[in-house]
């Protein structure tokens, strides 16, 4: 069915509520592992139907922020939301302590019994108040955000349509375009303190109701961290300070000799090439028919993915100024669909929807004919693999998109990748210092800010400007606001990314087989154990790192 026509009925907790209620009860009374699982089918088809409902509300009033009826929807679901997960939570108790757990676990696995203890970990009902206003609070950040209006040469643009400009060949544009950004964020600078301040102090007394003493366990646990903690983060950012933020550098300054400038400044930071980026050659509907034929050609399951996503109208990606900014994928579980939200500006990131959310939208649409519903349930570092090693995985077609400048974007793709995680990593660590000491100002966490800079991107220079130069970089970054914690997630993938990189350029098949071995192991098993079973090493391991700088430095040196 297409997305236009999927009809919309609203979720209605009363009624919902019994629905669940009803469920719990047949689960308790249940005499068998068998019966049980017949009763968590019926799990399976309410689970299906509410979060079908409520995702279509949410794309959309991203579609439109302006949409009256689906703002109410939203706030709506904001509300009731976390009613929802407490009923839930219920049930997976009554799963977790079932008398016939070994014959469930049979059924849908080890993983789903350790999330089911992540989640009981981290939420109970006392909580309901304080979710319904984080939740509010980042439907405050994300409209403050979409809501942007910058005037441009007589028009008025949001943050998304101001990108070309950003990263425009000529640095006077560059210039201009980043002074009218970041005095977006001046301009709002006071409400973005305050919509971070009360997160932080919800967040926190959240973490202090369940028993901890500051939210970053919880934080682990909302995340699904059901294999790695802490220390082993901790460990990897050690590694990339070592190894690659010393490499990262390095490419910089290549950068800097290839644009021809004596220092690399914040509005060059988007930029690779004195002529400018390389953007796509054709309009959104030519990219998206150069799409399917990519998928056409690279593999029958990415052939029968894309023509099901075309055919169905999946994909919303042009930018309009009351849509929302960003990207993303999601998923419609009655209809087996994934759904591309983006915001395409007439700039290289055009492709990089049809190859990265595509290679989310292609394990989901993978893993949407699963019939145990908890393999769909995968941690977001493995989920971000699928994404930015399709990537890689594209740049055999890549000359579809950009015609003579195939081989300018394929240098620009893999300075870009290797730049973000020293960028990931320092989101990741300036979280944990907010979180270990939520009674920092937000002066200090400016300052804090600034200081991760000097360690990770020290090349960066802010010069003068109003906002970015006193620290507040960061609050553009809209997962710190709306999602902690998941940033290492791009990290740690984009780690493992590299890998299939170097394995496509030695046995490309191979890379694919071992690729879509991990979307169709889906959430089946624990992080680590799936990389090892595909032939991937973990970026949490000693010399993980090391090689897979060496490798790059190979690859970059032969460019």
């Amino acid at each position: 069915m297409k997305f236009e026509d999927m009809p919309y009925k609203r979720v209605e907790y009363e009624e919902t509520e019994k629905e669940y209620r009803k469920i719990i009860e047949d689960f308790r009374k249940a005499g068998s592992g068998e019966e049980q699982f017949k009763v968590h089918e019926r799990y399976y088809a309410l689970n299906d139907r509410i979060g079908t409902m409520m995702t279509i509300a949410h794309i959309r009033h991203d579609i439109d922020t302006t949409d009256g009826f689906y703002g109410e929807e939203k706030e709506y679901y904001d509300e009731i939301q976390p009613k929802l997960a407490n009923l839930t939570l219920e049930y997976q108790q009554e799963m977790y302590h079932s008398p016939y757990r070994p014959f469930l676990e049979e059924k849908i696995g080890k993983v789903a019994f350790k999330n089911m203890e992540l989640q009981l970990k981290s939420f109970d009902e006392k909580l309901i108040p304080l979710k319904q206003e984080e939740n509010a609070l980042t439907t405050k950040y994300d409209k403050l955000i979409a809501g942007a209006e910058i005037e441009w040469e007589g028009d008025i643009l949001n943050l998304s349509l101001m990108r070309p400009y950003l990263t425009s060949s000529d640095r006077s544009v560059r210039k201009k375009a980043y002074e009218k950004y970041s005095a977006f964020f001046a301009s709002v600078a006071d409400e973005l303190d305050e919509i971070y301040d009360k997160l932080v102090k919800n967040r926190t007394e959240q973490a202090k109701q369940m028993g901890y003493e500051n939210y970053v366990e919880l934080g682990y646990y909302r995340m699904n961290r059901n294999c790695y903690d802490k220390t082993m983060v901790d460990n990897y950012r050690r590694q990339i300070k070592k190894y690659f933020v010393p490499f990262a550098e390095k490419m910089h300054e290549r950068r800097r000799k290839r644009l021809g400038l004596d220092k690399l400044s914040y509005i060059d930071a988007g930029v690779y090439f004195r002529n400018g980026n390389p953007a796509p050659v054709g309009n959104p509907e030519e990219i998206i028919k150069e799409g399917r034929r990519m998928y056409e050609e690279m593999s029958p399951e990415t052939k029968e993915f894309f023509a099901f996503m075309v055919d169905n109208q999946l994909f919303d990606v042009l930018g309009r100024k009351t849509k929302r900014a960003g990207g993303y994928m999601t998923f419609l579980p009655e209809y087996g669909a994934p759904f591309i939200f983006a915001n395409f500006n007439g700039t290289s990131g055009d492709v990089d929807v049809i190859t990265h959310e595509c290679g989310h939208a292609f394990q989901g649409y993978l893993a949407g004919k699963d019939p145990i519903q908890e393999h769909r349930d995968i941690t977001m570092e493995t989920a971000e693999i699928h994404s930015m090693s399709m990537e890689f995985f594209a740049e055999k077609w890549i000359g579809l998109f950009f015609g003579d400048r195939a081989e300018d974007y394929r240098n620009m793709h893999l300075e870009d990748a290797a730049a973000f995680i020293p960028y990931g990593c320092m989101v990741d660590e300036f979280q944990h210092m907010v979180y270990e000491n939520p009674e920092m100002s937000p002066e200090e966490r400016r300052k804090a800010w600034l200081e991760l800079e000097k360690v990770y991107r020290p090349h960066m220079d802010f010069e003068e400007d109003e906002f970015f130069a006193k620290g507040g970089f960061w609050q553009k970054q809209h997962h710190i606001y709306d999602y902690p914690f998941y940033y290492i997630d791009y990290c740690l993938a984009q780690t493992c990314a590299f890998q299939y990189k170097a394995m496509m350029d030695e046995d490309y098949d191979k890379a694919w087989e071992s690729y879509l071995k991990l979307c169709r192991l889906s959430a089946s098993g624990f992080f680590t154990d799936m990389l090892e079973e595909v032939g991937l090493v973990s970026p949490f391991k000693d010399g993980c790192i090391k090689e897979t700088i060496e490798k790059l430095e190979s690859e970059m040196d032969g460019r």
